[in-house]
């Protein structure tokens, strides 16, 4: 089943990290006149903490043939969505608020075009698997 290969995995779970920080942010810019609201963000997994699981748990890149010396190296992780937690600001309004709105806004952009990346990948990774199958 194509949901049980890692690189589906992965760009799965990165796909539901950016929509749950999409909704942090949402959350933030709908936030930015109440007063003593506090911003929060999204942590990002620990890709290196999820790599080395992976591996106590017996996957290894090792596992995986390469029939190409020209194909890539592929790690399997799979990680939680990530955390909201409040977020630093210098600038605080004298209301108590601290959601700058540019910089809310900045990272909804960069969110939005990083979840379009993955899911470009995600689209392309299926297309090559039904190359490979066959249809």
């Amino acid at each position: 089943m194509i949901g049980n290969l890692k690189i589906f995995s992965l760009l799965k779970t990165r796909m539901q990290w950016h929509q749950s920080n999409q909704v942090v942010i949402a959350e933030n810019i709908a936030h930015a006149n109440t007063p003593g609201y506090k911003a929060r963000a999204m942590t990002e997994p620990d890709f290196k903490a999820i790599l080395q699981r992976e591996r106590e748990n017996g996957f290894s890149a090792s596992t995986l043939k390469r029939t190409n010396g020209m194909h890539m190296q592929v790690s399997g992780e799979q990680a939680d969505a990530g955390q909201a937690e409040e977020a630093s600001h210098w600038e605080v309004t004298p209301s108590g608020n601290s959601v700058v709105l540019e910089e809310e806004m900045m990272k909804l952009a960069e969110n939005q075009l990083n979840y379009q990346t993955v899911t470009s990948l995600y689209a392309k990774s299926l297309r090559l698997m039904k190359i490979a199958v066959g249809k």
